[in-house]
């Protein structure tokens, strides 16, 4: 009944449209379906086939539902007055229809690339899953969703089988558009030879004729002064490593990049893309797939009638996008209809992004040292209404979608490092980092303390200080993808937000957080987190054009972070089993090594691992405050129970599936037997890297 009900509501939404051109999903193109993992049968799901292909969009520039995308009024359109451009798509779906769950899950593919099979399902990285080794342990596909991805940002490399887009240029009355853009470029190690651009993007190459106007300044701060370098020392269009021929997105300096240090290049570029119409193809890609039976050339849709619930997926920069969607009501497609109902906003701190302006630049982002001209954390950044008293402004990053009444149920998960490096705080305080703020009814914020941004680990340290965090979010992330379905689907309450506040000490200034934490020898500690500046692009800025390059940087927000426990883990959030029951001290920032430059600044995504003394006697001999493995435990046994206790009472409180229960155990196991036969002396980080 609820099926029929809701495409009885969607049929009446069609014919309440005007009977004029609409924009969508104008042509499916099919370029291969086959059978996925060769037909294997995931439990009741059974088995799942892979359609890949190109969707061809419309998007029409007069329709209110497309008003805030920057630059459409200046781009081609067709006979009939429609921009136009394709993109790559990818679905994955049960072969019956009725044995999967009826949600379409759909992610936000981070840089071109397909994550949401590694993350859910533990498998291998890959960009074309095909064999039963790319569907890992089985997650999604024996839960039954429907999994589609397509491309949407433009400028994202073809390595690796990235998704692609073609997005058109916005020119001025078949006039090409020429702006100053500004390229960031920053390494760890000596090189002369640099693309502007990072995060495998391409970057706007600079207009030949006026290239010897572009200039290219140095700094070893954010806030420092710009030192301008002669002309004569560094030139455009070198080779980059691995490639054999020159490149026009390269940059080449005669006395070398310095590790650590800021390259600030300002260039002439032209022919922007307009690439807020990438946030319009995901918009319609799923408003495609969920409403219409076939596109305009009667190629059915393989979805038609199989989905009833949507949800949107996304990590770090595409979890920051599906926040800039929702907060341009681009989550509102031209029929009035909103194309999800859930949104998973994964580590993407308190940030928006360089989706939707002139010559946006989409893989950048503000950390505590790089990038902080590029607007990502920009006000307003909480869901309900909120004040900046250094401008005045008001907002919520809700506004639109209240006005529009489409309203999805968005959960935010972060993790310690979204507060070290990615504004996190901002989503829950005042601008001025002085009290705490609620969250709308239709969000869960829930904090995962003592991890880091992404699930890796390294045999060494890198260029970081410390080992890396091996902590593993992922079967929290499990749990709460179901809480999720439940919640926007059948109106299921999830568990109650969970996350650090001022009110309950648990958050403060890193100044307050250097105080409390314990005196571990040996440990250098961070004296910054990232405290973004508010940016000021010019007159222009509201209707997404730049004109002061770079940008003039004003107060920064004050941003807090969680406060350390005598062990000196985050408190305030959800800890997993294995920081609940912990084998040394978890961490959401690492230091850069002195030798890669800006060794005070934390480095972007990685946090630390800081084990405890095995025993006593060691503990004794360093003057290490925190209490040995062996005070704590006694044994490997009891170390054992204490994990498994905190993964039932986790599963008690409905955050870990009963599947994830011995994995988690398993994992715990292999780690402590590691901790056991490592030598504390070395510099190995051999023991923290997980059994596959």
């Amino acid at each position: 009944m609820q099926m029929v009900s809701r495409m009885f509501a969607i049929v009446i939404l069609v014919f309440c449209v005007d009977s004029v051109v609409e924009a969508r999903v104008e042509r499916l193109e099919i370029l291969e379906r086959m059978p996925f993992a060769e037909g294997h049968k995931f439990g009741d799901s059974g088995a799942y086939e892979r359609i890949r292909g190109k969707l061809h969009y419309t998007v029409d520039p007069y329709n209110a539902a497309n008003g805030l995308i920057v630059d459409l009024a200046l781009a081609p359109l067709d006979s009939q007055g429609m921009a136009t451009f394709s993109g790559d798509f990818m679905l994955l779906r049960p072969v019956d229809p009725n044995r999967g769950n009826r949600n379409l899950l759909y992610e936000v593919g981070n840089r071109g690339n397909v994550g949401m099979l590694s993350f859910f399902n533990d498998a291998p990285r890959t960009n074309q899953p095909a064999s039963l080794i790319d569907a890992g342990n089985g997650f999604l596909f024996r839960e039954g969703y429907t999994l589609l991805w397509s491309a949407w940002n433009w400028d994202v490399t073809d390595e690796n089988h990235r998704m692609q887009i073609n997005l058109p240029v916005a020119t001025d009355g078949g006039d090409p558009i020429i702006s100053p853009i500004v390229a960031e470029i920053t390494v760890n190690v000596p090189s002369r030879c640099e693309p502007f651009a990072w995060g495998n993007s391409r970057g706007y190459p600079p207009v030949p004729k006026l290239a010897e106007s572009s200039t290219l300044s140095v700094r070893a701060r954010q806030t420092n002064s710009r030192k301008l370098l002669p002309r004569d020392r560094w030139s455009f269009g070198c080779v980059p490593r691995g490639a054999h021929a020159p490149s026009s997105t390269h940059l080449y300096v005669v006395d070398g990049f310095e590790p650590g240090l800021l390259y600030e290049l300002i260039y002439k570029a032209r022919d922007p893309r307009v690439v807020g119409l990438g946030l319009a193809g995901i918009r319609d890609a799923i408003s495609f797939f969920r409403f219409f039976e076939a596109d305009d050339y009667a190629i059915a849709n393989p979805l038609w009638g199989a989905t009833d619930n949507a949800l949107v997926f996304g990590i770090s920069q595409s979890g920051r996008v599906i926040q800039h969607m929702i907060y341009q009501a681009l989550h509102i497609d031209e029929y009035r209809r909103m194309v999800f109902e859930g949104a998973l906003v994964h580590v993407a701190g308190g940030g928006k992004g360089s989706f939707n302006h002139r010559f946006a630049q989409t893989t950048r982002h503000p950390s505590a040292h790089e990038d902080h001209q590029y607007p990502a954390d920009f006000f307003p950044f909480s869901t309900i209404l909120q004040g900046d008293p250094v401008t005045g402004e008001e907002g919520n990053v809700l506004a639109r979608a209240k006005k529009n009444g489409a309203v999805p149920k968005i959960f935010y998960t972060n993790t310690s490092t979204e507060y070290w490096g990615r504004s996190a705080s901002l989503l829950h305080t005042d601008t001025q980092g002085t009290s705490d703020i609620d969250l709308d009814s239709r969000v869960r914020h829930y904090v995962f303390t003592g991890a880091q941004h992404g699930v890796w680990t390294f045999m060494h340290r890198a260029f970081y200080e410390n080992c890396v965090n091996p902590s593993d979010q992922r079967p929290l992330m499990r749990a709460l993808l179901g809480h999720l379905g439940r919640w926007s689907d059948g109106g299921v309450l999830p568990p109650h937000s969970i996350y650090p506040r001022i009110v309950a000490d648990e958050l403060g200034t890193v100044v307050s957080w250097r105080n409390k934490f314990p005196l571990v020898p040996g440990l250098r500690l961070p004296d910054r987190n990232l405290a973004p500046p508010r940016l000021d692009h010019g007159e222009r800025w509201d209707k997404g054009i730049a004109d002061n390059v770079p940008p003039r940087f004003g107060p920064p927000y004050v941003t807090l972070v969680p406060m350390p426990d005598a062990d000196g883990v985050d408190l305030g959030g959800l800890r997993l089993p294995g920081i609940s029951a912990p084998l040394g001290t978890y961490l959401g920032w690492n230091l850069r090594k002195e030798e890669f430059g800006a060794s005070e600044f934390i480095g972007r995504w990685s946090g630390s691992f800081v084990p405890f003394p095995t025993n006593e006697s060691e503990r004794v001999a360093v003057g290490d405050p925190r209490v040995s493995i062996e005070a704590r435990y006694g044994g490997r046994s009891s170390y054992l129970h204490q994990v498994r206790n905190a993964s039932e009472e986790l599963h008690a409180r409905g955050f870990l599936l009963r599947e994830d229960l011995q994995r988690i155990s398993d994992r715990a196991a292999f780690l402590y037997d590691r901790m056991m036969e490592r030598d504390p002396t070395g510099e190995s980080c051999a023991y923290t890297v997980p059994r596959h």
